[in-house]
């Protein structure tokens, strides 16, 4: 009988390739998200002389105050928009083109909504804006679909969630960039907010210069492609000569337990009872993540400096504060997640965040009688930030690509992605609205959704910290089967001894 080799112990750390893999990933992926968010704030007075003055040379007459906000009111949100119909093709371009093509091919989508946004001032077309403002929210649909994917198939189960947390860490600095390169001092004047609205190309081309040096995700190789060869390569590059077999064994072992299953669409997920309840568990973390409250605390931050005695001219700065608060904690978040693990830091970050909406409430209340309650306020705005990049901020991602096995995980980040894009849209519309009704007390609303996810993820999702795609399956087959768990687990047991065995 042969010896078995010895597998070396996993690293602790990433290889410098797998680093600078997330890297080259994420600033063409989530950061362009998080990026062109940010930046369209910067310039809103600019773009709305542009609209008036372009109004007025091409018609000859003053724009409606009611038409120019309806105008506005389109800029800034067909990116919602575009980002829904990135998030419907994210997953089906990650089959067709590989999860690294597909993420080289959205570049162009990038670079032409540059070009539209950097010539519409120039041009006189306010149009070109809109369409601009559209591709780059494709752009960010399909980054947001496809990173998560990318990130979670080429990291070693026992760093998968850090790597993971790639994600969330360039979301944030991208928003954080933005922020910054949306002073005034920078390209937030007047005569540069084109060029401000097109810089979003030089983050596509870092990622056309570099992503290319860089192999397809080892998993999509083998289990899509069936390309053992290339696999083993690719393994190789990310975890080294020496360590990669192991991961190769638990890619072998999830392709034999598929069978040659093929990728699955989005709508079939909905009629497969295999994946019923991480179905349900992507559906309500992504509403949850948006429902939050988050929306509420930005939109409270101006109103609270203000009261806490900071000058308006100086407002732009304190919320860099905020930027660089999401993303500290999206960077401590991945650190943590591998060593606290996934249950826990998201059951804390909902239940801080009821906390603080509690205190909220009560601060913004008693805002104009206590000299102290703007400060308590502002300590509450930075904690519950704190709190949310801590927990669903940087984890809702991360679980989505987890809980699935190759067959299914592209069209479950096409669902979380579309749920995410129509949460944010409906939040968009409708918040205004909650807050003029509700003032201070909308943080109650906020408060009750927090304490309903943290209730549905103690009751209901399992811990995946270092576990494998076809461990965390097992998981969830005990909520999809009931009693019928048992003969699918043992099922499963047996395709993989036999796998073992093979």
């Amino acid at each position: 009988m042969e010896s078995q080799p010895l597998l070396s112990t996993p690293s602790k750390f990433p290889s410098w390739t797998l680093l600078l893999a997330v890297c080259s990933v994420g600033i063409g992926g989530t950061f362009q998200y998080g990026y062109n968010v940010s930046i369209i704030n910067a310039p809103t007075q600019h773009i709305h002389k542009f609209l008036n003055e372009t109004w007025a040379s091409r018609y000859h007459v003053e724009l409606d105050p009611d038409l120019l906000t309806f105008l506005w009111s389109v800029i800034a949100s067909v990116f919602s928009l575009g980002g829904l119909c990135g998030a419907l093709i994210g997953g089906s371009m990650a089959i067709q083109l590989g999860r690294k093509g597909a993420l080289l091919m959205n570049n162009v989508i990038a670079i032409l909504a540059a070009i539209l946004m950097g010539v519409s001032f120039p041009a006189g077309l306010f149009e070109l804006l809109i369409v601009g403002r559209f591709l780059i929210g494709i752009n960010s649909g399909v980054g947001l679909c496809v990173q998560p994917l990318y990130l979670g198939e080429v990291a070693p189960k026992h760093l998968r969630g850090g790597m993971a947390m790639g994600s969330s860490i360039f979301l944030t600095g991208g928003i954080l960039m933005g922020q910054i390169i949306g002073l005034r001092e920078i390209l937030g004047a007047e005569a540069y907010w084109p060029l401000l609205l097109s810089s979003s190309c030089v983050p596509a081309f870092a990622q056309l210069l570099f992503l290319p040096w860089f192999p397809e995700s080892p998993r999509y190789l083998l289990i899509d492609r069936g390309d053992e060869l290339s696999c083993a390569q690719a393994l190789r590059r990310f975890h080294g000569s020496s360590r990669f077999q192991r991961e190769m064994e638990d890619i072998q072992r999830e392709c034999f337990a598929l069978d040659g299953e093929k990728p699955k669409k989005p709508w079939q997920l909905f009629t497969d009872r295999a994946v019923r309840w991480q179905l349900v568990t992507v559906i309500v973390m992504t509403m949850g993540q948006q429902l939050s409250g988050i929306n509420a605390i930005y939109f409270y931050a101006t109103y609270i400096f203000k009261q806490a005695g900071i000058s308006t001219e100086k407002i732009p700065y304190v919320t860099l504060g905020t930027g660089a608060c999401e993303c500290l904690t999206a960077l401590t978040c991945g650190f943590l997640i591998d060593r606290v693990g996934r249950r826990y830091l998201l059951l804390g970050g909902y239940l801080l965040m009821t906390l603080w909406s509690i205190v909220l409430t009560f601060s913004l209340t008693y805002q104009e009688l206590y000299s102290w309650a703007p400060y308590v306020s502002m300590a509450s705005i930075f904690a519950f930030i704190l709190s949310f990049g801590l927990g669903p901020g940087g984890i809702t991602n991360t679980l989505t690509a987890e809980i699935f096995v190759q067959s299914s995980r592209p069209a479950a980040c096409t669902i979380g992605g579309t749920v995410s894009w129509i949460s944010f849209f409906t939040v968009g519309m409708l918040f205004p609205f909650i807050v003029k009704g509700l003032k201070q007390y909308c943080f109650v609303v906020f408060l009750l959704e927090c304490s309903l996810v943290a209730a549905f993820i103690f009751l209901v999702i399992p811990e995946t910290k270092n576990k494998s795609f076809l461990e965390i399956k097992k998981e969830f087959h005990k909520l999809n089967f009931g009693g019928k768990s048992k003969e699918k687990e043992t099922e499963l047991n047996e395709r993989s001894q036999l796998h073992d065995e093979y």
